[in-house]
């Protein structure tokens, strides 16, 4: 107990007194483990059933601290008022150094995001194996309305995000990926099922636009109900705007699986 308190507060000055109530937890399977911290619902009460948020972080929040992944987006599933009327389990999981959330094959012979293949129909990576069966675990604890999932996340999370979707068409009810990239083929699985409101810096030099872009037209010829927002002179850091949009929750909340 003395050594968990004193890390706590060594901790402390980094994610700030509200920040830190996000549980730190680990879920283990096998040999391999998945560091996450979880927000409960201000008033949670056992046996009722809240949707569930899971936001995955970017490549520099990589690692096994159990720490870094709240660095961008947590604060406003800490906002009092929001909580209140947004009753939800968060989740924000962390990805292990030198892995990712999707499985991407780069063509050797090419530039930068030339070549670059999406691939959903292979075994996932092992964070994201984790994530998924993470939420399985959480769907049966009771304590999670399996109509009311949610996903995001952004840079390698917002890629991360195109993954899950085309790997488990039927399980989200709305996804906010945020400059991300994916194979727009993929498009189609879950068109019908998922709402998706995709967000993009105009002026990113990390992830291309089109990538975002391509999604979106390819998810509108599919009839899904998705929403495309692009910050002109903006670069690769469009969390800060996506995260700041007054209307994220509440479009989030109004979806549900049938």
């Amino acid at each position: 107990m003395k050594y968990a308190l004193l890390f706590l507060l060594c901790t402390l000055p980094f994610l700030g007194y509200s920040q830190a109530a996000f549980e730190a937890r680990t879920f283990v399977r096998g040999s391999d483990t998945l560091p996450y911290r979880i927000l409960m619902p201000v008033d949670y009460k056992p046996g009722t059933e809240y949707p569930l948020i899971l936001v995955m972080h970017g490549a520099g929040e990589r690692g096994n601290d159990n720490i870094s992944q709240l660095k961008h987006g947590s604060k406003l599933f800490l906002n009092d008022s929001l909580r209140k009327e947004y009753p939800a389990i968060v989740v924000f999981p962390q990805c292990a150094k030198n892995s990712s959330w999707a499985v991407m094959q780069f063509n050797k012979d090419s530039v930068g995001w030339g070549g670059v293949k999406f691939i959903a129909d292979t075994i996932p990576t092992v964070p994201a194996g984790l994530l998924h069966q993470l939420m399985d675990s959480l769907l049966h604890s009771g304590s999670v309305d399996y109509r009311r999932i949610y996903v995001g996340g952004l840079s390698m999370g917002g890629i991360g995000t195109f993954d899950m979707l085309a790997r488990y068409p039927n399980r989200f009810a709305a996804a906010f990926p945020i400059c991300g990239a994916g194979n727009e083929e993929y498009a189609t699985r879950f068109a019908d099922g998922t709402a998706v409101w995709i967000f993009h810096g105009a002026e990113d030099k990390t992830v291309p636009t089109k990538f975002s872009q391509d999604y979106y037209k390819r998810l509108k010829m599919a009839g899904c109900r998705v929403l495309y927002t692009e910050y002109p002179g903006v670069g690769h850091n469009s969390w800060d705007n996506a995260f700041a949009e007054p209307d994220l929750l509440s479009w989030m909340f109004s979806f549900k699986r049938k």
